[in-house]
């Protein structure tokens, strides 16, 4: 059996799938929860796999992104312009965030809409200097608001019961 079909026919290749999903960026799990429930999961398992892999680039985002940009601008000057633009787009949503600090920070990643999300959400609180220990709970509720809002629009209240 490939690794393609074991992520298709199998309940906990499904599973892992969903989680890879919802860690790519835009993707998220805006994404992840319709893409699991469409390879067999339940709501209920496409909802936690989609939260952890949300969840799993959050810490390095808000820990490392600042000298991952410091590191591209150094060694690969032709991704300045990229690098400029996430950095508006964080310096952006932390003014919304700065507001509220953590309260923001919630309410930011749960809407769930394009340009918010954990990612974004990351972006912002590594940004303004916000400590890991305090951000990730607050990114995490946020996640997890996102992802009941996304389940709940999609699939309805009775697919959670």
């Amino acid at each position: 059996m490939d690794i393609m079909q074991w992520l298709t026919v199998n309940p906990v290749g499904e599973f892992c799938f969903t989680v890879l999903v919802s860690m790519l960026p835009v993707a998220e799990l805006r994404l992840g929860i319709p893409f699991g429930v469409g390879q067999g999961l339940p709501v209920w398992a496409a909802y936690l796999a989609a939260v952890v892999g949300n969840m799993i680039p959050v810490p390095f985002i808000v820990v490392y992104i600042r000298r991952i940009f410091r590191w591209m601008r150094e060694r690969v000057p032709k991704l300045n312009s990229f690098v400029d633009k996430m950095e508006k787009k964080a310096h952006l949503k932390g003014e919304l965030v700065s507001k509220f600090k953590y309260l923001g920070l919630i309410l930011f990643v749960a809407v769930p809409l394009p340009g918010t999300g954990a990612w974004t959400g990351s972006l912002a609180a590594a940004f303004l200097d916000m400590p890991l220990r305090k951000a990730l709970p607050s990114i995490l509720t946020g996640v997890l608001i996102a992802g009941f809002a996304i389940s709940v629009l999609t699939y309805g209240v009775a697919s959670l019961i």
